[in-house]
């Protein structure tokens, strides 16, 4: 599906139907890496529409030159919302930097999210600032990376802390997702300037079920700024999760949607109170 915007046109999938769920992935990859992380939450329920875009500048939506800073980024994500689910309350999750896009869109629209799931999620806008672990690999296998492409043993050589079967077998199809990207557009975005309004204003308090979701060997993001977050979110679960780095929702899928299951039922328990 297509959502118009002026002069940039947003590929995005949808899925059931219901209360509206808005799935911001993280960058280069596209919404696939979303889908698979959150569709397996709804195979036994089916009361959400889960609305799933590519970010400006991956998969199927193109890269626009305005869209210079992260402010401009919010406003797009601002503005695909309104177009999709015009006037609706919805619940908003964000993988990586779309946990960065998703406190943007908090900031402007808390009174009408009913719930908020953040994994993995780049705090500092400025990567340079982040506080981050050192990089580990908590179970080596060499002999398997020997069957792998060079490019995929690259990536798990980079970014991977559980090198195991399942987890090589995903990394073929994120190395797909991330080529279709342009990378000159995110690399430009990497270092621009933090948003110029506050995406985590100091007194505020989001009084819906939270969700985050960090990985204890994760050196892209970390874990320690999103624990410095909490006092925003008084009804946060907040996990740190060990055998884990970026990709915390493959190498951690199971606990990471047994929590998600977990935090669902509170988001329905908030929404008919």
């Amino acid at each position: 599906m297509q959502c118009n915007l002026e002069d940039l046109s947003i590929f995005y999938e949808t899925y059931g139907a219901g209360r509206p769920i808005i799935m911001l992935p993280g960058r280069p990859s596209d919404h696939n890496i979303m889908k698979r992380f959150m569709e397996p939450l709804f195979t036994e329920q089916d009361a959400w529409l889960r609305i799933y875009p590519d970010l400006p500048g991956t998969g199927l939506t193109p890269s626009l030159e305005r869209l210079a800073t992260h402010d401009q980024m919010i406003e797009t994500m601002l503005a695909f919302i309104d177009a999709v689910i015009p006037g609706q309350r919805f619940i908003l999750a964000g993988l990586s930097y779309g946990g960065y896009l998703a406190r943007g869109v908090l900031a402007q629209r808390a009174a009408s999210i009913d719930g908020l799931l953040l994994c993995a999620p780049q705090v500092k806008a400025d990567p340079t600032q982040a506080q981050l672990p050192s990089r580990a690999i908590v179970v080596e296998n060499p002999q398997l990376l020997t069957s792998a492409s060079p490019h995929v043993a690259g990536l798990v050589e980079d970014l991977v802390v559980v090198q195991s079967e399942p987890v090589l077998e995903v990394m073929p199809i994120v190395l797909s997702e991330v080529i279709k990207a342009d990378h000159a557009f995110n690399g430009r975005l990497e270092v621009a300037a933090p948003a110029s309004f506050e995406v985590d204003p100091q007194q505020a308090s989001f009084e819906a079920p939270t969700l985050i979701l960090t990985a204890r060997q994760d050196h892209l993001c970390g874990y320690r700024d999103a624990w410095n977050l909490l006092e925003n979110f008084p009804r946060a679960t907040f996990a740190v999760l060990d055998r884990a780095g970026h990709f915390v929702n493959i190498e951690q899928d199971e606990l990471c949607r047994s929590l998600m299951r977990e935090w669902l039922q509170r988001v329905k328990e908030y929404e008919t109170r």
